[in-house]
């Protein structure tokens, strides 16, 4: 009797430990869940709008200048490899709200900076249906679209050295049209279809058939940047030629060079009015560029915009706005604006820069 009380005792005990343990528990699961639907965002993962590689890591803002050459902070040689995946798509960006203002018509492209690499990135004009054309493992940059929407033409290191490629707006059918000419960057294709002109590192201003052949010289200076005029009649370019870099226009065999601007701290990159009568540009100190527009006689001249460090303008094809990169939101982001000056507007909102936008059907 005396021991079966005891085990008795010893199971009450062991009983009321067991139950001690599992109040605790329930307490513990009762105020995690109390903590948990008071707290929401803890209990899920939050959405983010930022491309992740396949290392977890999110690219650091690049925060690269408008280049007029590129300089020791672009890429290093890396081995060919051309790819034709799939085009990939971008964080959409939202589109902006145009009122009364009529949306803009054709595509924008312009420099995106993928995985820590410059590519080539293509969008609709009012913002929409970004994606990434290119998927290179070198810096690639200085697009332009030709003047029919199909084909764009740019600037990459891919190879080695910086040659000119062409490449479907849908990213396939990728060309080498240069090789072992120079360092070449900025081409265009002519109005007509027929002809590509492009810088040629310190040597000028360079043009070729639209096959890559018959490449020849059209100056001989430090000019850079060349935009063909509408009509393909001229071409206008950026040139320290007489100092001070500036803004000229020439006939498109290269000859009767005149001068358009006399302004300090002259960007590069400019480009037409629809009608042929103005330029569209970018000028002022390091970190202070303005957009400006000037008649092709060198009259008229209209700064568009006040602050932000704005680079890379481009005219629509419609001559209803401007397309521009700007720092003013603390990041290169792609902006539009009228050719006023008026109700500017951000094409793209992601963490990485986007520049050197150039318009095109």
């Amino acid at each position: 009797m005396g021991s079966s009380n005891k085990l008795i005792t010893t199971f009450d005990k062991f009983l009321l430990a067991g139950s001690g343990c599992g109040i605790i528990v329930i307490c513990a699961v009762l105020g995690v869940f109390i903590y948990l639907w008071q707290n929401p965002s803890v209990s899920r993962a939050q959405p983010t709008s930022v491309e992740v590689s396949s290392s977890a890591t999110v690219p650091p803002i690049s925060t690269a200048p408008e280049f007029d050459f590129p300089t020791a902070t672009l890429a290093a040689t890396l081995a060919p490899a051309l790819t034709e995946e799939p085009t990939l798509m971008l964080i959409p960006s939202p589109v902006p709200g145009f009122g009364d203002s009529p949306l803009p018509s054709g595509k924008i492209v312009f420099t995106c900076y993928i995985k820590q690499i410059d590519q080539i990135c293509i969008m609709n004009a009012d913002g929409s249906g970004q994606a990434q054309v290119t998927k290179l493992e070198a810096t690639t940059f200085y697009a332009s679209l030709s003047p029919n929407g199909e084909t764009i033409y740019f600037s990459s290191r891919q190879s080695g050295n910086f040659e000119i490629y062409s490449i479907r707006v849908d990213g396939k059918k990728m060309e080498q049209l240069t090789k072992g000419l120079g360092a070449l960057y900025a081409p265009e294709l002519s109005p007509d279809g027929q002809q590509i002109v492009f810088t040629n590192g310190s040597s000028g201003i360079w043009a070729m058939n639209i096959n890559g052949k018959a490449r020849r010289a059209i100056t001989d200076q430090n000019d850079i940047d060349p935009t063909w005029s509408p009509d393909g009649s001229m071409i206008a370019f950026a040139s320290s030629r007489q100092g001070k870099r500036q803004l000229f226009i020439m006939n498109a065999d290269g000859s009767n060079i005149r001068q358009v601007t006399n302004l300090n701290d002259m960007g590069g990159r400019s480009t037409w009015s629809p009608d042929g009568t103005k330029l569209a540009f970018y000028a002022g100190p390091a970190g202070d560029h303005n957009i400006y527009t000037i008649n092709i006689d060198g009259t008229g001249l209209a700064q568009l915009t006040q602050g932000g460090d704005n680079l890379g303008p481009s005219w629509s094809p419609d001559g209803n706005w401007i397309a521009f990169t700007s720092f003013r939101d603390g990041n290169n982001e792609i902006y539009i604006m009228h050719p006023d000056g008026t109700n500017p507007m951000r094409l793209t909102n992601n963490l990485t820069s986007e520049w050197q936008p150039r318009w095109g059907r």
